[in-house]
């Protein structure tokens, strides 16, 4: 499997860190970057992987789900969405058989939303997909570019966790 050179050529390492621009300048390159990885990894997989055919918004609540049991509002708060655009992808999950209704024991009134082993399977499936496709495309890097990414995640890591931060203090 060849990797696919990307069609917007990647911008000059500066010598000097001040030289990158302002904070501005460089969230903006962030936010480019990362909108391509994600376009290009959901493209590659359905190229790869053509019976994954589960939307992303679906896989994102399956995610969710892995952890523990939801009720569809808490649900929509994590994944910061409308309560009826959720009802309607757990509808689809349902459908599915990817999840089901369990009673709430906190309350009667309402019912958790759960993955069920198929669910499971699924995601398990996609997250191992995603992972061999990535696994492939580290390795058509060169060594310095392949230790260059892995550097970065530790940065990365504390990107997610403050913009988790800044949405949670900023509903």
């Amino acid at each position: 499997m060849s990797v696919q050179p990307d069609p917007a050529p990647p911008a000059p390492t500066p010598a000097h860190p001040e030289a990158e621009g302002t904070t501005l300048e460089r969230a903006q390159r962030l936010t480019d970057v990362i909108t391509r990885l994600r376009r290009a990894l959901r493209s590659s997989i359905r190229t790869d992987y053509p019976w994954e055919s589960l939307p992303m918004a679906q896989v994102e609540l399956l995610q969710t789900l892995a952890a523990a049991p939801l009720r569809v509002g808490e649900l929509a708060a994590r994944q910061r969405l409308a309560p009826n655009t959720v009802s309607g992808l757990v509808g689809k999950l349902l459908d599915a058989g990817f999840v089901d209704r369990q009673p709430d024991p906190g309350d009667r009134r309402t019912a958790r939303i759960a993955l069920t082993e198929a669910g499971r399977r699924q995601l398990r499936d996609w997250q191992l997909a995603h992972e061999r496709r990535l696994a492939s495309a580290l390795e058509s890097l060169g060594e310095t570019d392949r230790e260059a990414v892995m550097n970065a995640l530790p940065g990365l890591e504390l990107l997610a966790r403050a913009l988790t931060t800044v949405d949670d203090r900023h509903p």
